[in-house]
């Protein structure tokens, strides 16, 4: 500890180069209590030898000695545990498992991407599946990690706590024999009496919101408790922010799903377009509600560097809570949900949906709905499919089942002007690209689709008289016929659009933020708050003068503690002034007293 000299009136100082370093304990043991329980952290422990002892002879006696080393050993590997070295070596192996979670897919977020990837990577893919590397936060290893985690941390708070607590209960420990030994320190001499010195450092130190009380022939304090509180809170919001992650783990849900406008959703399982839980989740947690898409509105900007950035992005909406609940309007825009209960719902993506009507040769509509497009580019090129299974027979009469490959624009370059690339995000000059198929979907197999693509396996392209592919970009209001009276398909002039939601229900994630702010002011109070003592003594000296010892102690080494004892040491001698010596006192009282000449530096007296 760094201690500078303190020098108050005429008193004297101790050298700061004797200032014992370790806490608690002075170069002869003289401090015993005054130094200790600075600090709430357990004592660390060596690796031990034997905890037995002396083994008596006999079969009791092996069993009492093998008793006493399985409880030695017991206990010390419960202090290793939950030491605070132990506890940061846990939190760091939690990060590191992290990061695998974060790099490799997971199955429990994305299947096909965990599919894909043993498909490209048949070895790798084998021992990172032993590993337990697609499903990191619930493999064993990661579990072990977060047990022994929060058992460390419940096991160091706890006695640390009551231990606090004892403290807080109790008084600052009495003044040591020796408070010349401590880092900082100062004395002098005064006239007033020893009980006024003590009466007037018990009120200034009271008054510096030190905890304070009278002590045989000193004034013992103490101040910092906020580093010890600070401390506990942050070991305390760590297991929050824990058991809130599991806790959001195992009965989050989150599900996706695509709306059109004019068309509804209800909120369970069967109505998302993908869904996907923790392992303690099930359909019962739902939050029941519903909500219908009234209208998106987006804008763009349309001139300067971030042409084409969006400016508006909301989607009106009507929704209900409960089977019977009263309709309501509100808006959801981007980060700025819609919360039900437990549920929140995001908007998250945006496209556009144009409306077609199929016909067949004889002018029979066959299907007519809009198609929501998926997007490829910022500018929302999209690409989809439009599939016809039910309902169309071909001019022979047979049933067959019809397929649209689609690209759609929004804003087309201009014919000759370039591919199918959509030039502005809004529906300046909408075009829409189509190629057909007739045949067999295979969507009879049960086989899952992509919406937004066509199986062409057991279909055949339409082609006309010259063996052409027949293929059209058409305009709104535009129909595309199909070769040898096969029908038609008609770019309606109406043209809707869509919006993703994202509905999620996180339990926990509240609690996670709070620990998360305690955490960090629980830190900085461990961190910059200083746990310290001082220790005011006043007794009458051999000449019947009081003599005044100012001493302080804090738990690690800090500047501030000698400035702070050179401060109350300060207020303290504006109220028990220095008494000065007896000849200067004769030579101020008398005029014609020849001026003494002081000793030369470092001359004997």
């Amino acid at each position: 500890m760094s201690t500078t000299d303190t020098d108050t009136g005429t008193g004297r100082t101790k050298d700061p180069a004797t200032a014992k370093r370790h806490i608690g304990v002075s170069a002869d043991g003289e401090l015993g209590e005054a130094g200790s329980q600075l600090s709430t952290a357990p004592v660390d422990t060596a690796v031990p030898g034997s905890f037995g002892g002396s083994r008596a002879p006999g079969v009791l006696g092996w069993l009492t000695w093998t008793g006493r080393e399985v409880v030695g050993w017991a206990r010390w590997f419960w202090r290793q545990l939950t030491s605070m070295r132990v506890a940061l070596i846990l939190l760091f192996l939690l990060s590191l498992g992290a990061i695998p979670g974060s790099l490799i897919p997971q199955s429990g977020t994305d299947a096909q991407k965990v599919a894909d990837f043993k498909d490209a990577h048949s070895i790798l893919g084998s021992v990172y599946d032993k590993l337990g590397l697609f499903h990191v936060y619930s493999s064993v290893w990661f579990s072990a990690i977060y047990i022994l985690l929060f058992v460390s941390l419940i096991g160091c708070i706890v006695p640390r706590t009551w231990q606090f607590v004892g403290q807080l209960r109790g008084r600052p420990p009495g003044a040591p024999k020796r408070l010349n030994r401590l880092p900082a320190y100062a004395t002098w001499r005064t006239g007033a009496e020893p009980e006024q010195v003590r009466e007037a450092a018990l009120k200034i130190l009271k008054q510096r919101r030190f905890r304070a009380h009278i002590e045989k022939d000193a004034v013992a304090a103490e101040k910092g408790y906020l580093r010890e509180t600070g401390n506990l809170l942050f070991h305390i919001a760590l297991i929050v922010m824990l058991v809130a992650f599991a806790w959001g783990q195992l009965f989050k849900s989150e599900g996706n799903k695509l709306i059109v406008e004019g068309d509804g959703f209800s909120n369970t399982i069967s109505q998302y377009d993908d869904f996907k839980s923790g392992n303690l989740f099930s359909t019962d947690d739902l939050t029941p509600f519903s909500f219908n898409l009234k209208k998106f509105t987006g804008t763009y900007e349309r001139t300067g560097p971030n042409k084409g950035t969006p400016r508006t992005y909301q989607a009106d909406i009507t929704y209900s809570v409960g089977a019977y609940g009263k309709e309501k309007k509100t808006t959801v825009k981007v980060n700025e949900p819609l919360k039900i209960g437990d549920s929140k719902v995001y908007l998250t993506a945006h496209g556009y949906a144009p409306v077609v009507t199929v016909r067949d040769g004889k002018g029979n509509v066959v299907y007519h709905d809009a198609v929501p497009m998926l997007p490829l580019d910022p500018n929302v090129t999209s690409q989809g499919a439009i599939k016809v299974m039910d309902g169309y027979k071909n001019a022979q009469g047979t049933s067959e089942q019809l397929g649209f490959s689609a690209f759609f624009v929004p804003t087309f370059a201009g014919a000759g002007k370039g591919d199918m690339f959509s030039q502005f995000p809004a529906l300046d000059f909408p075009v829409l690209a189509l190629s057909g198929f007739h045949g067999s979907l295979g969507v009879d197999a049960g086989i899952p689709q992509n919406v937004y693509q066509l199986d062409t396996s057991k279909m055949k392209q339409f082609k006309d008289a010259k063996g052409n592919i027949v293929k059209a970009r058409l305009l709104p209001g535009e129909t595309m016929k199909l070769p040898n009276g096969a029908g038609s398909i008609t770019f309606d002039k109406g043209i809707k659009e869509w919006a993703n939601f994202q509905v999620t229900q996180q339990p926990g994630s509240d609690w996670a933020l709070v620990g998360a702010f305690t955490a960090i002011f629980g830190l900085a109070g461990s961190l910059f708050i200083q746990r310290r003592r001082v220790w005011v003594r006043a007794a009458t000296g051999a000449d019947g003068v009081t003599v005044v010892e100012m001493a302080g102690l804090g738990r690690s080494e800090s500047a501030k503690l000698p400035e702070e004892l050179g401060d109350l040491a300060a207020l303290v001698h504006d109220q028990a002034p220095t008494k000065p010596d007896t000849d200067e006192a004769a030579v101020e009282t008398d005029p014609d007293a020849e001026p003494s000449v002081p000793a030369a530096e470092g001359a004997e007296k």
